[in-house]
């Protein structure tokens, strides 16, 4: 145990009693735990059921476990759900499940540097808290030896976790960091504020990051008795999913979570439950902010209710776009920005939630009441069996994509455990597919009503006007018997080695202009990724036009020759893809992400909004006002502003020059002033195949897919030629600058420069990784070990350093969000981290892992098949090989802390650094006060 830091003055004779005693009574205690747990160990794991290739056990102790194995992932999931969440929290006590769930990273007995172990391992981990649960997971590249790793880790923090009065004095400014971020954020706010009017006794109207006055006097016992209350294998469920044995990974969560016993406390039963709703409730919020915001929200069943899924397809009805109705009586007319809606479904009791964001000049009244028409007159306009069938195809594509990736599949079921159980997932989609147009029309006149409502404002009413809500049935009821479909098709498990990757990946040239990466595998669903980039125009023939390059890219979809928006985007669905386009200054992109029998057609819609997009007016002005709206809203947003002014400061180019970086007033002006026939004439001018990259990952049949893009864009050229355009290197102005942004109670601080440094640069793969151990990796870097872990000034914190690999600019970026009150505190830190690291250097163990985690972090993204086919596209871009990426992994694995030391000394230094900070400057602490002078 560790130190308290109140010394005992009792006698000591009476101390050793008291000691002699406990050690009597431990002793004792512990034989009988020792025989429950190795009784538990030996018990065979039992055997549940089987749905749609999850399975599910329960291990004698009573933890659940679901597996779901999948072949032809490169990388395993550990995910852990314990079944608390802030609902579970007493008065006075709110925040504390996410606080412990912030101490959980601490460290354990067996693993007592836990962000240190996932950085070596290169795993993408985080813990999240929500209304119901708690859940842990990390992805991780897939081998025994990093299963095992994270089965030992998530079994040792569930009962063995240090939870000390020391790491809850270090972490509780880190929290306080994470509230004051979420105060930033009108939308969250005004959700939290009427969340807590909508609920009256249930704690799902409490905060989950919790009431700031409870935070200051939680008190570390009460934390452990939380902990030990909650964190026992009878009330959590570990789902491991990805490319697993099941057979050798039962044996190992055997080994690992077999031995904890079963605890003999019971559980306190949650049993408050809302009244009916006899009048609206309203919330206002008045803060400094720039965008008008309206939400509302209607209780609603638990989700496991059989009208959750027509709740669901009338959320989509309502909020789809273009084709929704919010967006068509909102958006479209000019009255709302944007607007949207979702079933905000939970174990207890949902709500079905509506909103609208809107530009500084329209009015909030307006869109208020036309939002409350839309919602609350939903039953008096009958819905059409067009939009019915759109509704439930988005949606079911939606669960047909994620069954393609364990690892969201794995998440995914923290919240479905929590409502009730886990094949409620299945069940949810098969009951979406038989909602009928008289269900949807049924919930939206039960549900949507003024007497169930949270805006704005209260009115007495001369009678009563309740809404019941039903209670779920027995849930075991519902799914006895219950088995789902057939598995979805496997697919092969591929090896994303560089050797594979370059034995399997096919490079060819169609005519003069089109240059193909492709590599061909069997897929889980059958599913394939397309992208296709093509590269234009020059310096001089785009100075003075690009401005126009991202909002042409943002129109592709809006309209074309063949297509309106809604067409295409039933097109798409029609056919189970997703796709996207966009554009920048010099380049336009398109994606896919299909199957192989519908890759052909997809590719014929995404060449239709490539080559004959019409720019509609009406999309125009849309487009526009949600620009506007979206740059309004960073009007006086921390981060947003220092950002700005840092991509400015790093690209110091005249207006006109196509990389010009545009202030918000710029920008605003430049959405005002924009006219349909300028875009027109742009893409008429650049867009073309002159220079086009294809990259195709997955299942797909090659012949056909060739026909496909000779077909589309073996004539579609300008003649115009392509020449990337090169700024070159030049020193930054790095006078510091400090934004004061008033009323916001986060605040940003960014360190920067630029290096005359390209990837090519046999010092770029030492940088890489001694940046890799100052800011990056999991929490456990040196910047995060001080700033975050240590000092608690700050809930986020990294750096990152990308050698460019056309020219001589390499951008060092050092970032934080801190409280205004700390920003100081975490510019010193920063600049002594820094100084140390050129002072001492790291340590050989650093350095090992620190190559341990890039290599196979890299791994686990060459397996994923969207950053695979990215990848693949920039290597075309950069005329690379993979031998060259391969050749820059092994010089980061050969790299020792003596040439890491060197090149941080020789690019890197505190002084030589634009420092950017970003809040509210009355809040910020003085430097005297910073430093702890008085």
């Amino acid at each position: 145990m560790r130190p308290s830091r109140i010394a005992d003055i009792r006698p000591v004779f009476t101390v050793l009693l008291t000691f002699i005693s406990t050690l009597l009574i431990t002793s004792c205690q512990s034989n009988v735990q020792d025989d429950s747990a190795n009784a538990a160990q030996n018990a065979p794991i039992e055997k549940i059921t089987s749905v749609e290739g999850i399975t599910e056990y329960r291990l004698a102790n009573g933890l659940q476990v679901l597996l779901f194995p999948d072949p032809t992932k490169e990388n395993i999931t550990v995910n852990v759900t314990y079944h608390v969440g802030s609902k579970h929290e007493n008065y006075g006590e709110t925040g504390m499940a996410h606080l412990l769930e912030h101490l959980l990273f601490k460290g354990s007995t067996n693993h007592p540097n836990i962000p240190d172990e996932m950085s070596q391992r290169g795993a993408q981990s985080n813990g999240t808290t929500w209304l119901d649960r708690t859940n842990y997971f990390e992805t991780f590249s897939a081998n025994d030896d990093n299963l095992d790793w994270a089965l030992s880790m998530e079994s040792d923090r569930m009962v063995n976790s240090f939870v000390s009065a020391e790491d809850l004095e270090s972490e509780m400014t880190v929290v306080y960091n994470e509230l004051q971020r979420a105060e930033n954020s009108p939308f969250h706010v005004t959700m939290q504020k009427l969340r807590s009017s909508a609920f009256l006794w249930h704690n799902y109207g409490n905060h989950t990051l919790g009431a700031r006055s409870d935070l200051e006097h939680v008190s570390i016992e009460k934390l452990r008795a939380f902990y030990e209350m909650y964190y026992q294998p009878d009330n959590a469920t570990l789902i491991v999913a990805g490319k697993i044995d099941s057979a050798k990974a039962l044996d190992k969560i055997q080994q690992h979570f077999g031995g904890i016993a079963k605890p003999e406390r019971s559980l306190p039963e949650m049993y408050t439950r809302e009244p009916a709703s006899d009048g609206e409730r309203s919330v206002t919020v008045r803060r400094v902010g720039d965008t008008p915001l309206a939400m509302v929200g209607y209780h609603t069943p638990p989700a496991a209710h059989s009208d959750s899924a027509a709740l669901a397809v009338l959320a989509n009805i309502l909020t789809d776009q273009p084709r929704g109705r919010l967006h068509k009586a909102l958006v479209e007319p000019g009255i709302a920005a944007r607007t949207g809606a979702w079933l905000d479904a939970k174990a207890d009791s949902s709500m079905f939630m509506g909103f609208t964001l809107l530009n500084a000049d329209q009015s909030l009244e307006a869109a208020e009441q036309a939002l409350l028409q839309q919602l609350e007159g939903f039953a008096q306009t009958p819905v059409t069996p067009e939009e019915l069938e759109r509704a439930k195809l988005t949606i079911l594509n939606g669960f047909e994509k994620s069954m393609e990736q364990p690892q969201a599949i794995a998440i995914q079921l923290s919240d479905w455990l929590t409502n009730g159980d886990w094949r409620l997932l299945f069940l949810f989609r098969d009951r979406i597919e038989q909602v009928s147009l008289e269900d949807v029309q049924r919930v939206a006149g039960d549900y949507l009503q003024r007497n169930n409502r949270t805006l704005g404002r209260f009115i007495p009413t001369e009678k009563p006007e309740r809404v019941e809500l039903p209670e779920v049935e027995s849930i075991d009821a519902m799914l006895e018997g219950y088995t789902g479909r057939k598995d979805i098709v496997i697919g092969e498990a591929f090896d994303p080695s560089w050797e594979n990757i370059a034995a399997r990946t096919e490079f060819f040239t169609l005519g003069d202009n089109i240059r193909v990466a492709a590599l061909k595998k069997n897929t889980r669903g059958e599913s394939v990724r397309l992208n296709i980039q093509f590269n234009y125009g020059s310096l001089e023939s785009l100075t003075g036009k690009a401005q126009y390059a991202g909002i042409v890219g943002d129109m592709l979809g809006r309209g074309s020759k063949q297509y309106s928006r809604e067409e295409m985007k039933s097109a798409f669905d029609r056919i189970q893809t997703y796709g996207g386009f966009g554009a920048n200054a010099g380049g336009g992109w398109a994606w896919l992400a299909s199957n192989r029998d519908n890759l052909v057609p997809a590719l014929g819609i995404i060449a239709e909004g490539l080559k004959n997009p019409t720019f509609p007016q009406e999309e125009l002005n849309q487009l526009l006002q949600q620009a506007q709206a979206s740059v309004e809203s960073s009007l006086s947003q921390p981060q947003a502003l220092a950002s700005n002014f840092a991509h400015r400061r790093i690209t110091p180019v005249a207006q006109d020059h196509p990389q010009y970086v545009r202030t918000f007033d710029e920008q605003l002006a430049l959405y005002q002033n924009v006219e349909r026939q300028q875009l027109v004439d742009y893409h008429r001018e650049f867009f073309g195949a002159d220079n086009m990259l294809v990259t195709i990952v997955g299942d797909y049949d090659r012949d056909q897919v060739v026909k496909a893009l000779e077909k589309h864009f073996a004539d579609w050229t300008t003649g115009n030629s392509y020449e990337p355009i090169v700024l070159g290197y030049q020193p930054i102005d790095t006078s510091d600058k400090i934004i004061d942004t008033p009323d916001k109670e986060n605040g940003s601080f960014f360190a920067i420069n630029l290096y005359d440094l390209d990837a090519r640069d046999e010092d770029a793969p030492e940088l890489v990784l001694g940046n890799y151990l100052f800011g990056g990796g999991f929490i456990n870097s040196r910047l995060a070990t001080r700033l975050r872990q240590q000092e608690g000034w700050s809930y986020g914190v990294g750096s990152s350093l990308n050698p460019n690999r056309i020219q001589p600019r390499t951008v060092f970026w050092g970032w934080a969000i801190g409280g205004p009150e700390n920003l100081n505190n975490i510019e010193r830190g920063f600049k002594e981290e820094l100084q140390k690291v050129l002072d001492e250097g790291f340590t050989e163990q650093e350095v090992e892992n620190g190559i341990s985690g890039i290599l196979q972090s890299n791994k686990v993204q060459r397996a994923d098949d969207e950053k695979l086919a990215q990848m693949l596209q920039q290597m075309m871009f950069y005329n690379e090989t993979l031998e060259q990426h391969q050749a820059f992994e092994a010089d980061i694995a050969d790299s020792n802390k003596e040439d890491v030391l060197r090149v941080m000394k020789e690019y890197l230094s505190p002084e030589d650094m634009l420092y950017i900070k970003a809040g509210d400057m009355n809040k910020a602490r003085t430097d005297a006060q910073a430093s702890g002078a008085e």
